[in-house]
């Protein structure tokens, strides 16, 4: 995301590194299918969504959600993960995220040198889809618990729009991020396990952050279900762009392995 303020991570990365006791896994890690395709889908609620295009005297600073409002919108997401041995494997992403709604501006804005009026309608659009391919290495293996560490190369889709009338105005952004990947499973019986990933950076200019937190239930060798919250937060300020945005989804989720 033109990418939060950081959410509990220490809690969960506690709970993926706390060693329990030996159990039986649910399936043994040796003989399992190597590949896995998992969905998320779900409501997502935008609880910041700043803008400032430019970031200098020319540009004004505004509420994107204020207009747009909070939601919820449908997110959806595909995650495709393939363990090519015990140790490395590949993950590549698939999250489109995109909103357009109608609303009014609060006060005159000047955005993308285009001069947008308070209290008419104004039409605002906001796309961030991001394509995303990740090394993992599988650092721990335990009765319990597994976890992961890799890199993430981001391609970053972004735009946000203002219409009104017969002035229209856009901010569009293509361009490769390169973010740290964390992963971890806990067991916590035969069919219920405890599921966190995260895509962050943060530094220089901005800062990003992609975290989730699932418990999935295992119906059988192949098919798993799940439900839990997924957190996309961050943002850029340089001297050409200002936008900080946070969006949180209740996701329900279906992982499939061959």
């Amino acid at each position: 995301m033109r990418t939060s303020n950081c959410l509990p991570i220490p809690v969960i990365c506690l709970l993926l590194i706390f060693p329990g006791t030996a159990v039986e896994p649910a399936l043994a890690q040796a003989g399992r299918a190597p590949i896995m395709v998992e969905t998320e889908f779900g409501p997502g609620w935008q609880s910041r969504n700043d803008v400032k295009i430019p970031n200098d005297t020319f540009g004004t600073r505004f509420a994107l959600d204020a207009v747009t409002g909070s939601g919820p919108w449908l997110t959806a997401r595909v995650n495709l993960i393939w363990d090519a041995n015990e140790k490395h494997g590949m993950r590549v992403l698939l999250a489109p995220l995109n909103l357009s709604e109608t609303g009014r501006l609060q006060v005159n804005t000047d955005f993308a040198d285009s001069t947008f009026q308070a209290g008419q309608p104004v039409e605002a659009r906001y796309r961030f889809n991001s394509w995303r391919v990740s090394y993992r290495y599988h650092l721990v293996e335990k009765a319990r618990w597994n976890l992961w560490i890799g890199g993430t190369l981001k391609v970053r889709d972004a735009e946000i729009k203002l219409h009104q009338g017969t002035t229209t105005a856009n901010d569009d952004d293509v361009g490769l991020v390169p973010l740290f990947y964390l992963a971890g499973t806990y067991q916590l019986d035969q069919h219920w396990t405890l599921k966190a990933d995260m895509d962050a950076l943060a530094g220089g200019p901005g800062r990003a952050i992609d975290l989730g937190l699932r418990l999935d239930y295992t119906l059988n060798d192949r098919w798993s279900i799940g439900a839990g919250y997924r957190g996309l937060e961050g943002g850029a300020n340089t001297d050409n762009v200002y936008n900080f945005a946070w969006f949180n989804s209740l996701v329900f989720a279906t992982s499939y392995r061959f």
